[in-house]
């Protein structure tokens, strides 16, 4: 098969679909792989180490897209790539469709065969490839909402750790996931006052002989939500449903019992958000302020730290990427469970049940 990776076009996005190792990876397998020019520089990647690799470089995105029979990216295709979706394509890549209709439209309209990263799920319901990027998001959320409490970016001026006769910030998590477990690892270690809210009881009690008492933990009913939010100088917004749009559990009538200038750190906004008032920010002008709250909501958080969120990525992404080049796609979807959840759209068809409910449309099962 012919793979191919193009320079990400999102507005101050580092990573690339393929390092030099997975290019290496799928050229032992047989495969040939084209890398567009540049593409791998700001994760850390020269053009001359994907060639020693085996790849060929080719100095345009046209000719990677026209000529490849796989695309592996990170982000979603924006409009200026809508052009190169076409029939026969296999499209590797997050997708995030419930949040983006012109996309999902894009994609079945080019019968273009998607895979997203987001929804490969495995037989014990772990999403492997969408992982290591909640690793890297949670732990970014913690240290991007310490930054802006401070006074010089709109924050309340309060310190996440305090000090000796000082009281420490108070956080609160919503979501005890991925992203919500590695910013709870951050703000612990950062000496932060911390409550986690989730609706699944054996995670909180988990957690709670992890870091032996000394966080607390809360079941996320309306009550405890409000009080913990009300409360806290940084909220960091964790929740997920595989696929679907994230749920606005974050209100905006909470926000009168904060502190002006206190922060929500938002990391499900790739889905949607899950405040009321959430909506996509770059790393350019990552913040808003909205009733005297800060409010960080970039959409690809990872892509700041690109030379570990590459690799991190490529980890999870070479062995199901190599498993539908070897077999080809009808073949690995027969073979891999994982993979058959992570298809989208195939011929033309939503085949995501959280994609097909955010836009009333029909849904075909695989």
């Amino acid at each position: 098969m012919i793979i191919g990776t193009v320079k990400e076009i999102k507005n101050l996005e580092f990573r690339v679909g393929l390092t030099p190792g997975s290019v290496k990876e799928y050229i032992s397998h047989g495969h040939q792989v084209f890398v567009e020019k540049g593409a791998g520089i700001n994760s850390g990647f020269s053009d001359q180490q994907y060639i020693d690799a085996g790849a060929t470089i080719l100095k345009t995105a046209d000719e990677v897209w026209k000529q490849s029979e796989m695309i592996v990216k990170v982000k979603e295709p924006l409009e200026p790539e809508f052009k190169f979706l076409t029939e026969g394509l296999i499209l590797y890549t997050y997708l995030h469709l419930a949040a983006n209709e012109d996309l999902t439209y894009a994609l079945i309209k080019g019968k273009t065969q998607s895979i997203a990263y987001e929804t490969i799920t495995e037989d014990d319901g772990t999403l492997p490839c969408l992982k290591p990027m909640s690793e890297v998001a949670g732990r970014l959320s913690a240290i991007q909402g310490a930054k802006y409490l401070e006074k010089p970016f709109g924050g309340s001026g309060v310190l996440i750790s305090g000090v000796p006769g000082v009281q420490r910030a108070k956080a609160t998590i919503v979501g005890a996931g991925v992203v919500g477990e590695n910013a709870l690892k951050m703000l612990v270690g950062m000496g932060a006052e911390v409550t986690i809210l989730d609706i699944n009881l054996r995670k909180l009690t988990y957690l709670d002989d992890i870091y032996a008492n000394t966080i607390n933990t809360l079941y996320s009913s309306k009550e405890n939500l409000e009080n913990a939010i009300k409360g806290a100088d940084l909220v960091i917004g964790a929740v997920l449903l595989p696929g679907a749009k994230a749920p606005k559990l974050i209100k905006r009538e909470y926000y009168k019992g904060m502190k002006p200038g206190s922060v929500i750190v938002d990391v499900a906004i790739d889905q949607g958000g899950s405040t009321e008032v959430s909506k996509p920010t770059y790393h350019d002008n990552p913040i808003y302020e909205v009733d005297g709250i800060i409010h960080y909501t970039v959409a690809n958080m990872p892509g700041a730290v690109p030379m570990t969120s590459t690799k991190a990525l490529n980890n999870a992404t070479l062995p199901y990427g190599l498993m539908i080049a070897d077999l080809g796609l009808d073949m690995a979807l027969n073979r891999s469970r994982a993979l058959k959840h992570g298809i989208n759209v195939y011929n033309g068809e939503i085949t995501c049940p959280g994609v097909a409910e955010a836009f009333n449309l029909p849904y075909l099962k695989l």
